[in-house]
């Protein structure tokens, strides 16, 4: 399996000791398990920006009626996509 060496500060180090302590785990695990959470999470906020676009993508026109204020100005005819 790839494996990444990380630096940490002895202060971070001497936490990081600590935390996995405190939860019976070891160093590895404890940073292994804050890497892979941070990775979900940003999967996720990913996958909730793609929906969100998706959905203001199919209701455009309803938002431009419901907040004409918030509507760039436009040359023209028709709306800016």
């Amino acid at each position: 399996m790839p494996a990444l060496n990380v630096e940490f500060s002895d202060r971070e180090l001497e936490d990081l000791r600590q935390i996995a302590k405190e939860r019976g785990t070891s160093m590895k695990a404890l940073v292994r398990e804050a890497a892979a959470a941070d990775i979900a999470r940003h999967r996720a906020l990913q996958e909730g920006a793609e929906a969100f676009r998706r959905f203001f993508a199919s209701h455009a026109d309803e938002f431009a009626a419901a907040f004409p204020d918030d509507e760039p100005a436009v040359k023209g005819e028709g709306r800016v996509l």
